[in-house]
């Protein structure tokens, strides 16, 4: 099991390169149960949409 640190760490390389589908499934199971990394997850997008502008 994924824990919140693997977690962030993965969604912040994932900004630089793609996930090998066994780090893009383990994260999203992570993220099914963790709301904290869904607000992670949302502002790491929140700040790359708002940064290209």
């Amino acid at each position: 099991m994924m824990n919140c640190k693997q977690a962030t760490r993965l969604m912040s390389e994932n900004l630089d390169r793609p996930l090998r589908w066994r780090e893009r499934i383990a994260l999203r199971l992570h993220l099914l149960m963790c709301g904290g990394c869904r607000n992670f997850k949302d502002q790491i997008a929140f700040l790359r949409t708002t940064i290209r502008f």
